[in-house]
Formats: structure tokens, C-alpha cells, sequence
């Protein structure tokens, strides 16, 4: 099994190229693997205090779970993949399970941060938006997927979400092999990225 790194800002367009890159290799030799689903659980804090937790900070991403869990489909076993829900802050007792497929995809802000995870891909991406496109698309995806009003995206955007993106997330590009710009729309990029991996797989034994 072959594992891609896709990070990036929020907004830049890590999840069209994920998917583009899935569509391209196929669902029968490719999954994803959502960093998000990793957050750790807040149920154990009222209400009022889990929507005061930075939740852009690599600390709330329980990653050493998501590296045991990439170690086991590496070793050909099936995991239980955590559900997340941004409404309440906490985890879903429904899980999803994921089998190993030729190629999986993990993405997400924090992708390129931990060094436990950096060992265990094949190939690490970034990609790249200018910031005021990826505030945009943050607006736009908190108030439609998330239940947010503008007043709170805005407030949390200044307050957390740029300062920590200018502190752990766009430091995580020299960590990448390769650096895709124009957010998820760089179609020649990620040709490039699907003839590199359908290779690998094509010289495995």
C-alpha cells in the first residue's frame, strides 16, 4: 500500500484534489482518509468551553491514533475509522470501516506536521491558495456544512485560524515533495501525481 500526505491551508483545496486524484486512480485501488475525523473528543467539557478550544492547533488532532491506524492497513488489517461531528465537538459512536486499498490518501491542515506520519508516506503534498480564496472558502463551507453564522467564522478566522496557519500550517510546505499552487483546480499537477503513483503500483510486485 502506497500512502499519499495531502496538507494545505484551510480552503486551499486539499479535498478537490484528493478526490481528483481517487477519481483518477479509481475506487477499487484508491481511499481517503479525512484528518478530520481525527479531532480529539470535547464531550467531556460544557458546551460553552469545547467552542472555546483552538481547534486549528496540531494538539487537537489525535494523529498518534491516526498513525496506528495507518501502521495496521499498512500491515494489510482493517481499522474502524472515527466519526467527527463540528456541531457538538465530539466524536459519533458510528465509525466507518476501511479496508487497504494500493493507494490511500490522508488529508488535512496538519498532513505534513508530525513526524510519525511524514515517515509513512510515499509522497508528501502541499497545496497552495492565496489567503484571501481560502478565507472564502472557509466562510462558505462553515456556514453551509457547519451551521456558523458569518459574525462567529470571521471572529475565529482572525483569533485562531490565520495565526495558526501562519505558525504550523504553511511551515509544513518544505516538508512536502511536491507543492501543487492554484488550490484544487491545478489539473496538470495532479496528472503529474496519478502517472507518478500509477507507476509505483505498476512495479510492485
Amino acid at each position: 500500500m502506497y500512502i499519499i500526505g495531502i496538507g494545505g491551508g484551510t480552503g486551499s483545496g486539499k479535498t478537490t484534489v484528493a478526490n481528483r486524484i481517487f477519481e483518477l486512480l479509481g475506487q477499487e485501488n484508491c481511499a481517503i482518509l479525512p484528518m478530520d475525523n481525527y479531532y480529539r473528543d470535547m464531550s467531556h467539557l460544557p458546551m460553552e468551553e469545547r467552542k472555546k478550544q483552538n481547534y486549528d492547533h496540531p494538539n487537537m488532532i489525535e494523529h498518534e491514533l491516526l498513525e496506528k491506524h495507518l501502521k495496521k492497513l499498512l500491515a494489510g488489517e482493517t481499522v474502524k475509522v472515527p466519526t467527527y461531528s463540528f456541531s457538538t465537538y465530539t466524536r459519533e459512536k458510528e465509525t466507518t470501516t476501511l479496508t487497504p486499498k494500493h493507494f490511500l490518501i490522508v488529508e488535512g491542515i496538519f498532513a505534513l506536521y508530525y513526524d510519525g506520519l511524514l515517515k509513512l508516506y510515499d509522497l508528501a503534498i502541499y497545496v497552495d491558495a492565496e489567503d484571501d480564496i481560502r478565507f472564502i472558502r472557509r466562510l462558505k463551507r462553515d456556514i453551509e456544512e457547519r451551521g456558523r453564522n458569518v459574525e462567529s467564522v470571521i471572529e475565529q478566522y482572525l483569533s485562531t485560524v490565520k495565526p495558526m496557519h501562519d505558525a504550523y500550517v504553511e511551515p509544513t510546505k518544505k516538508n512536502a515533495d511536491i507543492i501543487i499552487p492554484k488550490g484544487g483546480f491545478n489539473e496538470k499537477a495532479i496528472q503529474v501525481v496519478v502517472r507518478y503513483m500509477m507507476e509505483k503500483m505498476k512495479k510492485s510486485p
